[in-house]
């Protein structure tokens, strides 16, 4: 659980102390000035306050403003409508180094999420506690004025920092209605944060799952990354099966199978993708249902598919017994030497089986490029031209070098490719 827990602030005027030591950044207090002078009111909302509170790693100061966004570009001389149709405008200040960009979004309101996502139509508000109606957790529902001191917490945000819960602002199942990614939201703070969900805001996700369903894969990717890398993913992940949301972001399976894989995913080093392999290891058997969940339920890169993909192969499972040198040295070769330590965690080897395993490979060569004869070394003495020949002639010798890597010397496999190909 968060250890800075017992010293938050637990009223109004302590949360406005707190904040008053905010490392705000100049550039920003004079921003948020510009706005005040010109008659609108000017808060810093959202994870940043919370962050701060808690005494965590934030990220950018982003600002709220009675201001509308063609108020906000008149009245700064740099500006871009990075979010403009939902009320959001980029302002730049200062020059080379002392450059900040801050975004400035219009407090609003929202009508309709046809895709689950976006609202349709978004009404621009002068009053601050209507926005802070519609945010996703009462958590990221506080607001605070870097000029008049002013802290606004309309929703219990306060008290539910000190409760340790994640709880949905207003009416849950509007919240989660409105937008699907919320529920992998609340599922991430849970785990980043260490904190509980609130039973009426579980239960909303419960009843939701079919907006989450249509919500971009890459979002959704991006929100289970940042779970699974957090200290304790089953924080997050045990919510996930409990709401039912596990089978429709992973793959579902007998229950003692995913209380294994949450546990040992906990035990793992913090590499997110190192972890979302293991939760896949148990459908290692069945290699279309691992694709199914990276290109239909995930969406994560190229490298990340592939390095899941390498590390859920069932033959891994081999490394934990397999007998002698060669046959330890093969199976590493098919799996990639890269991978060997993560495959070693993920089947969970023994301390002295896993010397065993890298002893078996120290100062072997396990792929061609690791061979000390090169394609281009076959065409200079002449024995081949260009072409697959030279591919196939280098695959042989990888296997012969793997029985013995002492045979790994340019002349010793410059002798043993010419023998072959004079052998035919």
């Amino acid at each position: 659980m968060n250890e800075t827990r017992g010293a938050l602030p637990t009223t109004i005027d302590e949360a406005a102390a707190r904040m008053a030591a905010a490392p705000l950044p100049a550039a920003i207090r004079e921003v948020a000035e510009v706005l005040h002078d010109a008659g609108h009111d000017v808060v810093v909302v959202g994870g940043a306050v919370r962050d701060f509170l808690l005494g965590r790693e934030h990220g950018d100061w982003d600002l709220a403003s009675a201001a509308t966004p063609d108020e906000v570009m008149r009245l700064f001389p740099k500006t871009i409508p990075t979010g403009i149709d939902h009320g959001t405008v980029t302002v730049v200040c200062g020059r080379g180094a002392g450059r900040v960009t801050t975004e400035i979004t219009t407090f609003r309101g929202e009508e309709g999420y046809s895709d689950g996502r976006r609202p349709n139509a978004v009404r621009f508000l002068r009053a601050l506690v209507e926005d802070l109606a519609r945010r996703d957790f009462t958590i990221n529902a506080m607001a605070w004025n870097p000029l008049t001191g002013r802290f606004t917490d309309a929703f219990g945000g306060l008290e539910d920092l000190q409760r340790g819960v994640i709880r949905a602002v207003g009416e849950a199942s509007a919240r989660f209605r409105e937008d699907g990614l919320r529920a992998m939201r609340a599922v991430r703070l849970c785990a980043t944060l260490g904190y509980a969900l609130e039973a009426e805001t579980a239960r909303a996700i419960a009843g939701a799952l079919d907006i989450l369903d249509r919500v971009s894969r890459e979002r959704v990717q991006v929100e289970l990354v940042k779970l699974l890398g957090a200290p304790r993913p089953s924080l997050g992940l045990w919510p996930m099966v409990e709401t039912s949301m596990w089978e429709h972001v992973l793959a579902g399976d007998d229950a003692e199978v995913i209380a294994a894989s949450i546990a040992a995913v906990d035990a793992l080093p913090r590499d997110a993708i190192l972890r979302l392999a293991r939760l896949l290891w148990p459908l290692r058997d069945q290699p279309a249902r691992i694709e199914g969940v990276l290109d239909g339920r995930l969406r994560p890169s190229r490298d990340e598919r592939s390095r899941v993909m390498a590390l859920t192969r069932a033959s891994n499972a081999a490394l934990a017994t397999i007998a002698g040198a060669p046959a330890i040295r093969r199976a590493v070769a098919e799996l990639g030497r890269a991978h060997l330590a993560d495959a070693l965690a993920i089947i969970e080897v023994e301390p002295g089986r896993r010397q065993e395993v890298l002893a078996a490979c120290e100062g072997a060569a396990l792929s061609v490029g690791e061979l000390a004869l090169r394609g281009r070394d076959l065409i200079a003495e002449g024995l081949l031209r260009p072409g697959p020949a030279i591919g196939r002639i280098q695959g042989e010798l990888l296997s012969w070098v793997l029985d013995e890597p002492g045979r790994n010397q340019p002349e010793i496999l410059l002798a043993e490719a010419r023998r072959r190909l004079d052998a035919g």
